[in-house]
């Protein structure tokens, strides 16, 4: 009788428990690599991260101290404290450097600032680069949007519905707004708030900015928004370099009343009872370097201006008839460019014409800029091609409801050449804006 052989189990369940446990120790020092490279990972992340926010906490910084500098810098490069920073327990370095000027503007510069952000032997580099700002960048800009006369009786001059402004505006205080005027470009204001015009009931929003408009009576159109509570900006009180501008070589320094008539051949006809020849008018060339100023007396300007000058004065600068450009920049390229520049106030002569035209920048620093007797005479369409700023806002027409009573209707449309290359010796904010940044 043959027996059978029961073949054993055991070595069979061991060979499968080894290779579980081989399957485990595998599993488990994978998961440890991972867990050890996800640390990693983790620790590089979060150094390469710190060294950002350090690089960015130079740029900041270094911008900061552009700000503090009385002029814009002309050296090559710099290192502004002269040694590394320690913040956070890291570490940047910043360098700035002066790229020189903005389409040939020496007033214009552009500045790269580099920062290198280092944590725990990490680092990241960043750039900046930055020009310049200049009020050339503005089509309207005020530091108050009310006008006081000359005894001290002050009221609110509003934008109303058939004003266009087609370039950035900025008001130091608030906007007033009537009907429904059009912001083309970004509007921005230093008070939190619009001050509306609710039909002669004036009504001021402070909850903004969730309401920017009073329907249906005041819905001003911001077409590219509106920024409220933003950072004030200074404006000087006098025009420092384009008075040393015209007493330096090159300049047409005048004292006392004068008149100078732009020629569209690029000459200028010029009036002053102090300048030898000039006395009932003469001709002459352009200044070389493109500034005029009249100390103690009045300016009255006009004409066809072929070339790039900045026109001021001490006193009032009038203005009684149209300021057109040689070459009109809306048609194509156009090298003619004018600011105008008072330490007073810029007036619009009440005998101006119906349509009148003005190219170019204007600056009133001491007060406004406005038409002479605005509520005595009717007149039409007010076409500015350039920008107004403004220590105080002045008027240039009144309206009752929706109906013009006087003045002129305002279609105001930036000259956007001036925000890289505004008119010569134009002043500058004393701010910075960004072009470009970039990682290195």
């Amino acid at each position: 009788m043959c027996k059978m052989k029961v073949k054993s189990k055991k070595g069979s369940t061991l060979i499968l428990v080894l290779v579980v446990i081989i399957a485990l120790l595998v599993y488990a020092a994978a998961f440890i690599t991972a867990s050890l490279n996800q640390a990693i990972v983790a620790d590089i992340f979060k150094k390469q991260t710190a060294a950002f926010n350090l690089a960015e906490a130079g740029l900041d910084h270094g911008l900061l101290w552009l700000r503090s500098q009385e002029q814009a810098p002309t050296y090559d490069s710099v290192d502004p404290w002269g040694d590394i920073q320690n913040v956070g327990g890291g570490t940047y370095s910043v360098a700035i450097d002066d790229l020189g000027p903005v389409v040939g503007n020496q007033l214009v510069r552009k500045y790269k600032v580099t920062s290198t952000g280092t944590f725990d032997n990490v680092s990241r580099v960043l750039s900046n680069y930055l020009k310049v700002d200049n009020f050339g960048g503005y089509l309207w800009w005020t530091n108050s949007e009310t006008y006081c006369d000359q005894w001290g009786n002050c009221q609110n001059v509003w934008f109303w519905s058939r004003d266009n402004l087609s370039g950035p505006t900025h008001s130091n205080t608030h906007y007033n707004i009537a009907g429904n005027p059009v912001f083309e470009a970004k509007a921005q204001s230093v008070d939190p708030y619009i001050n509306f015009y609710n039909n002669g009931n004036n009504i001021t929003s402070n909850n903004l900015p969730s309401l920017i408009s009073n329907p249906p009576n005041d819905i001003p159109d911001f077409q590219q928004g509106i920024d409220l509570g933003v950072v004030h900006i200074d404006m000087p009180e006098n025009a420092l370099a384009l008075r040393s501008a015209a007493a330096s070589a090159g300049g047409l320094y005048l004292t006392g009343a004068s008149r100078v008539i732009f020629n569209s051949d690029g000459t200028i006809s010029v009036r002053n009872q102090r300048k030898s020849g000039c006395h009932s008018s003469c001709t002459l060339s352009m200044p070389t370097n493109g500034a005029i100023f009249v100390n103690n007396g009045t300016l009255t300007v006009y004409g066809t201006l072929n070339g790039r000058v900045t026109v001021g004065a001490s006193q009032d600068v009038i203005i009684p008839d149209n300021i057109v450009y040689a070459d009109d920049p809306r048609d194509g390229t156009s090298d003619d460019g004018l600011g105008i520049i008072s330490e007073a106030d810029v007036v619009i002569d009440d005998i101006a014409p119906a349509d009148l035209e003005i190219d170019g920048a204007i600056m009133a620093l001491n007060s406004s800029f406005m038409m002479e007797n605005w509520d005595d005479y009717m007149k039409g369409t007010l076409t500015l091609y350039g920008g107004v700023i403004q220590d105080k806002r002045g008027p240039v027409g009144t309206f009752r409801g929706s109906t013009k009573v006087s003045g002129y209707d305002k279609d105001y449309i930036h000259d956007s050449r001036f925000v890289n290359n505004p008119p010569p010796f134009m002043p500058n904010t004393g701010d910075y804006t960004t072009l470009s940044w970039e990682e290195d």
